[in-house]
């Protein structure tokens, strides 16, 4: 079974992006497929603010999230309190290994999860195991090297380059939305639907809270913690590049940029 590392870690500044994610700005394009009554599974769920909408539109089917740790799902148990939501369960699972039987889901999802992968097509062939006959398999993903941003700064030129860096160092694939499809047919999923979206920041407020959270991640993370235990970057390196993220996010200016892949399949 491989074994993987996630790059990000679950730092507050982690979960701070994670929380702000929704199914209106994250999982549009799956949407249209959701009916209720429907099972789902969310893998990666992470904090679970995703989940817990995804299982507004299925209610009252059985919606699960699963995570690799126990961090984000307390935060997830926490975001289903405050919604009075006492029917989506919450737990660890492994997406190569998943604890359910075949068949069990209608739509197994899965957003800014291959990405940090070693191995997705299996990944996704162990997704279609768990999903019925006919069912929709959805997958979402950034590209690290579409990202775009305006005003140029080598500073966030740099912060890139090493977080591809670290990524691959992982064995993982930072670049995956252009690879989705690619992914899909190797693990011979059927009916594969492409599209692309993308998450943009420009206001006052956007630039402050992701200028902000990527200066935290870049010198607080597990992401600064490996790229110092693997010498390719210094403390002093890394607040220069959060010091070039504080710049970007106080320019007036300032955009920001994020390419999402996205593919539906038929189990």
């Amino acid at each position: 079974m491989p074994s993987d590392i996630y790059s990000h870690g679950h730092h507050e500044s982690v979960l701070r992006s994670h929380t702000w994610r929704t199914a209106a700005n994250s999982a549009a394009y799956l949407l249209p497929r959701l009916a209720p009554g429907m099972a789902l599974l969310d893998v990666g769920c992470g904090p679970g603010t995703i989940t817990l909408d995804l299982a507004t539109h299925v209610a009252p089917g059985r919606v699960v999230g699963i995570d690799t740790v126990e961090a984000p799902l307390e935060v997830a148990r926490a975001n289903a309190g405050e919604r009075t939501d006492t029917t989506t369960e919450f737990a660890i699972g492994d997406v190569y290994a998943l604890d359910f039987a075949d068949d069990t889901f209608d739509v197994v999802h899965a957003h800014q999860v291959l990405q940090h992968l070693t191995d997705p097509v299996a990944a996704l062939q162990e997704m279609r195991r768990a999903c019925r006959p006919g069912g929709t398999i959805a997958v979402r993903d950034a590209d690290y090297a579409a990202m775009t941003w305006f005003p140029a700064d080598r500073r966030l030129d740099d912060w890139l380059e090493l977080y591809e860096q670290v990524a691959r160092g992982n064995h993982a694939e930072p670049d995956a939305a252009r690879h989705l499809l690619a992914w899909a047919h190797a693990a011979e999923l059927d009916d594969v639907v492409c599209s692309a979206d993308t998450w943009c920041y420009a206001s006052a407020s956007e630039r402050q809270w992701w200028g902000g959270l990527w200066a935290d991640r870049v010198t607080q993370s597990a992401l600064a913690e490996q790229a110092v235990a693997r010498g390719l970057a210094t403390p002093d390196r890394l607040e220069e590049l959060a010091d070039g993220w504080r710049a970007w996010a106080a320019h007036p200016d300032a955009w920001f940029a994020v390419l999402n892949g996205e593919i539906l399949a038929r189990a």
